[in-house]
């Protein structure tokens, strides 16, 4: 491993350590939710209304974890931080995963010359 990937994973890694900043700050500030992790009812609360294609597409999609796992908003606030460690290094994993797939796939095509 090469210094700059040493450096970048141990950056990476901060990142996923401080990932539960998007729920302390609110919590401290008396903001509501994380911003940009809004349902479609806190959106109509905020702006009157919800866009119709956001509307339309809001259920295709549900989280694996909703509100990262562990007991939702019910849980202690260790649970929820720890909650937010689990699902981002989750995530970090999936990325690392498809890109080395990515990665593969592209070598493979480049040595047999397509």
């Amino acid at each position: 491993m090469t210094k700059f990937q040493k450096r970048l994973w141990i950056g990476i890694g901060i990142m996923a350590l401080l990932s539960p900043i998007g729920i302390i700050l609110p919590e401290k500030m008396k903001a509501g939710d994380a911003w940009g992790e809004w349902g479609t009812d806190t959106i109509k609360e905020m702006l009157g209304y919800v866009p119709k294609g956001l509307e339309r597409l809001s259920s295709l999609w549900s989280a694996p974890l909703p509100d990262y796992g562990f007991g939702g908003e019910n849980a202690t606030p260790a649970a929820q931080y720890g909650a937010y460690i689990v699902s981002g290094t989750l995530g970090i994993a999936l990325i690392w995963l498809v890109v080395l797939l990515i990665k593969k796939t592209l070598l493979k095509q480049v040595e047999n010359g397509q």
